[in-house]
Order: structure tokens, then sequence, then C-alpha cells
């Protein structure tokens, strides 16, 4: 699968008093399988970019496509294309398509998703999406019981109220119900907010665990020690563009950078960074946490 943007920019308000342009000229390609972060200070445009991949926001210029999906603006007007169906050079051989079939790819959980919960039960909210999109009930069930079960929810759930679960719990079902349509992508927007440590550290081996399921994740969030365990590409965006693209490790290295952006590097990685400069010869690509940290050191003070 791909996802590309094209110089894309997107304009809050065009063409009123009130215009404001969150995102400029953003080109970058995801392909493959990835599991990526946009990282950047609150208001550098991570929400607006992500907000694009399933057509929740369009183009104000540029472009963005999903595999043959394609979203662009000439002259003020928003077009949504199929490639596999059309030529583009030929305008009025443009084939449009139904959003819906975008957002089936692209699974967008916003912060706080256990707020759009509405059903009575469990099973019935996790069920609404695959209903949505047309698949039959029987098949919604089974679709449904298969996210429960990725997300660590048994069959003694599916008749429960999803008001009268734990916070957690409620945001396992809110992500059952994206994963139940099937999407390619799971596009998370600060997953862990308000979590407490045991909770954030759970939410995070669930969607590693999604990722090596065979999912694809965009992740958006202020901790950098999720970043530096969980990621393989960072995306770092200031100000409405993007400026490093990159491993997290070598984002982390790069002192200018950080410091311009405004962004910490994770404790983890500092006291590491420390250590090595103080002589001890540790192999910073085997240190993602504490845990693995400890293991460098063991391995180091082993060999000496």
């Amino acid at each position: 699968m791909q996802i590309k943007f094209e110089n894309l920019s997107h304009i809050y308000g065009k063409n009123t008093p009130f215009s404001s342009k969150a995102i400029y000229d953003i080109n970058l390609e995801l392909s493959g399988h990835f599991f990526a972060a946009l990282i950047g200070h609150t208001g550098s445009g991570k929400s607006t970019l992500i907000q694009h991949i399933n057509g929740l926001l369009v183009p104000s210029e540029g472009s963005v496509s999903f595999d043959q999906y394609k979203i662009y603006t000439l002259k003020d007007k928003s077009y949504y294309i199929d490639t596999s169906l059309t030529k583009l050079k030929l305008f009025h051989k443009r084939k449009q398509f139904d959003i819906k079939k975008l957002r089936k790819k692209a699974g967008l959980v916003f912060q706080f998703p256990e707020y759009q919960l509405f059903e009575s039960s469990v099973l019935k909210d996790v069920c609404y999406g695959p209903l949505n999109f047309k698949v039959d009930e029987k098949e919604a069930e089974n679709k449904a019981k298969i996210a429960l079960d990725l997300v660590g929810l048994d069959s003694s759930y599916y008749q429960r109220s999803p008001f009268e679960l734990s916070g957690g719990e409620k945001r396992r079902v809110a992500i059952a119900g994206i994963l139940a349509m099937d999407p390619d992508v799971l596009i998370l927007d600060e997953p862990t907010a308000g979590l407490d440590p045991e909770g954030e550290k759970s939410m995070m081996e669930l969607f590693n665990k999604i990722y090596q399921s065979g999912k694809n994740i965009v992740l958006v969030t202020h901790n950098m020690e999720i970043v530096f365990k969980y990621v393989q590409k960072v995306i770092l965006m200031d100000d409405g563009k993007i400026v490093s693209i990159d491993t997290p490790l070598n984002i982390f290295r790069n002192k200018e950078l950080m410091s311009k952006t405004s962004i910490r590097p994770p404790e983890v990685f500092n006291l590491s960074m420390a250590l090595i400069e103080n002589g001890l010869d540790l192999n910073i690509e085997n240190i993602k946490d504490i845990p693995s940290l400890a293991d460098e050191i063991k391995r180091v003070k082993n060999n000496v």
C-alpha cells in the first residue's frame, strides 16, 4: 500500500477574513509495512495532516493519494478520483469515488475515542462500522468478535454496556470498532492521552501487536519515549512544514534539530548517550527502553 502527499497545503477558513494556513507544501510518501510517527510541538500541523489521509479534510492545494484513490483541489473545487478507472490527462474522463471506500482503508482514531461509543452493548457498538459499509449482520458480528479478540476483550464483554467499562476498556472497544472495518492503516491521534503509565504501556503494546499482525500505523504523539521504543520512521513537523523524515535514533541524535523544534529526546536516550560519552561502549542501536538499556550495560560489563 502507498500513502502519498504531493505539494499539499491546507488553509482553514480559506477566502474568509479568518483564513489560516495550517500546513505548507507537504511532500511525503509512506509505503510497505510501516509504523510511523508524526511529532512536533502543538500547532505544528500534525493532526491537520493526518485528517487528509481519509478525506476528513481535503487539500487547499496539492493532493493526497491512498493507493489508487486521489483527492485534490483545482480552482477551489475538490475532486475525488480513482486512478485505476481513469486517464488523468483527460479531464472529462475523471471518475469520482465514494469517500467511504477510502475511509474503509484508513481508520482514524481520534483522541479519547471512547467518547464516540453509543450502542447498548459492546458487540453492537463494534458491529456498527461494518454494518455501515453494507456488510451483512453475520459477517459484521464475526468481524467484531475478531477485532475484540485482537484488543484483548473476550466474549464476556459482548453483551456488556460500553458505558459500564473502565476508561481503558472503553478505549479498546472504540479501537475495536475501527479494526472491525479491516482498514489497511490505523491512524492514531494521541491515543495514550489521559492514561496512567500502566495504561499507556498496555495501549502501546496493543498497537504494537496490531502492527505485528500486519496492519500499518501512523501515530501522532508528544511522547518521545513511545517514539523511541516502537516507531520505525519519524516525520518531524514544525510550523506547518516537514523538517525531517528519519529513524527515531537519527532524529534524536540531531541536537541542532531538537533545539530548533523544541523537542526533548526521551530520557532513556539521554541517559544512554551520557554513558557512551563517559566511556561505556554501549550499542545505542540495541536500546529502546530502560530494560534494554540494563541488558546492554550487562552485556558490556560481561565482555570486559
